[in-house]
């Protein structure tokens, strides 16, 4: 039997900035923009979707006059990323490749 996917992290781009905050203590909206192959206005759309999960915390403000859009993952968050980590390796260790 397959557990089931977290369909909040099944997305490239959402499981794309989870794994690069994963090991930072937070990261810019630009940081992530610059490192994850997507527009500026799905990037802040999926930044909403981890945002209202609870798998994130934005912090908006500004730095010399511009806006700074800061983001954090929450223990939630990392929770819900190595659980969907150990479920989508049984599907790879399920077909007998790895």
């Amino acid at each position: 039997m397959f557990k089931a996917l977290d369909p909040v992290l099944h997305s490239q781009v959402r499981l794309s900035i989870m794994t690069i905050l994963l090991p930072l203590k937070s990261a810019e909206f630009s940081y992530l923009l610059s490192n994850i192959e997507t527009t500026k206005g799905n990037l802040s759309f999926q930044i909403t979707k981890l945002k209202d999960a609870g798998y994130i915390e934005v912090k908006k403000s500004f730095k010399n006059n511009y806006p700074l859009t800061t983001l954090k993952i929450t223990s939630k968050g990392i929770d819900a990323y190595e659980q969907y980590i150990a479920s989508i390796s049984e599907y790879f260790k399920k077909s007998g490749k790895i």
